[in-house]
């Protein structure tokens, strides 16, 4: 399949759990991750989150409460999901949803260390539209 590493594991099963707001993704090689969509909309890979480039990265607020309108398959390597506070920009592969899922707790303590550092709290609303200059 295209857009994963060589002999990466590719999901077998996917779940959208609304009630408890998590995504259960089981992989091929037995791993079963419930990555809630909170981390994923805070890690989500769109420039709108991430930047183009290190540094430019724009913390998320206010999405504890944040559930799935869509989980659109893009291809044959990846979803794209649309939030329900409108984000629809980020484009999760199959490689980046093991990611989040196998690195969770490790995720979650830097987002919590960048919120510290921020003088930012979780449940904050967002200060600006997006914060990214290019409109995406």
């Amino acid at each position: 399949m295209a857009g994963l590493q060589q002999g990466g594991a590719v999901p077998q099963s996917i779940t959208v759990h609304e009630q408890s707001r998590v995504l259960e993704v089981g992989f091929s090689d037995g791993a079963v991750f419930r990555i809630p969509f909170e981390l994923m909309r805070v890690y989500s890979p769109s420039a709108e989150v991430q930047g183009h480039g290190p540094g430019q990265e724009v913390l998320q607020t206010g999405k504890r409460e944040v559930a799935l309108l869509a989980l659109d398959p893009v291809g044959n390597y990846a979803v794209q999901p649309r939030f329900t506070d409108g984000h629809d920009s980020g484009i999760f592969s199959w490689d980046y949803l093991y990611f989040l899922g196998s690195r969770q707790e490790q995720l979650w303590a830097d987002y919590e260390r960048r919120l510290a550092e921020a003088g930012v709290d979780r449940d904050a609303p967002m200060a600006g539209k997006s914060g990214h200059a290019c409109g995406h």
